[in-house]
């Protein structure tokens, strides 16, 4: 499984990955809510921020995460691959760059705090707060 930068170009292929995993993990998002955060994810975040992608053995994108120092913006896998390894290299590779690492997650996306908090995250500042 390895990991890269993203390039520009990965952009299509992300935002295929983003819905696939928001809609299999999102259940609380309405469709209004995936339209709006869309055109922000493709336009603003994705180009903009520090974007890894973690890659399946076929060279294919499995996941990726986006951040902002040591601040954990985004983490998406692939439905596909979810479970196989991808969300944690991920956030291992974060930990060596950036050390101990804070992430937003919507309490909502139980998921998502079961992950984390298998990672050694903690609740703080908050329900959705995690370091």
């Amino acid at each position: 499984m390895p990991l890269r930068r993203a390039v520009i170009s990965d952009i299509p292929q992300l935002m295929m990955i983003w819905e696939r995993a928001v809609r299999a993990t999102h259940h609380f998002l309405p469709e209004e809510g995936i339209a709006f955060f869309r055109p922000l994810v493709r336009d603003c975040y994705l180009p903009t921020l520090e974007v890894w992608v973690s890659e399946s053995s076929k060279k294919a994108a499995a996941g990726f995460m986006a951040l902002t120092g040591a601040r954990l913006d985004m983490l998406f896998i692939d439905p596909a691959y979810q479970g196989q390894g991808h969300g944690c290299r991920l956030v291992e590779q974060a930990v060596r760059l950036y050390g101990p690492l804070t992430v937003d997650v919507n309490e909502q996306n139980e998921t998502a705090v079961t992950f984390y908090m298998g990672r050694g995250f903690r609740l703080m500042g908050g329900p959705q707060q995690m370091a």
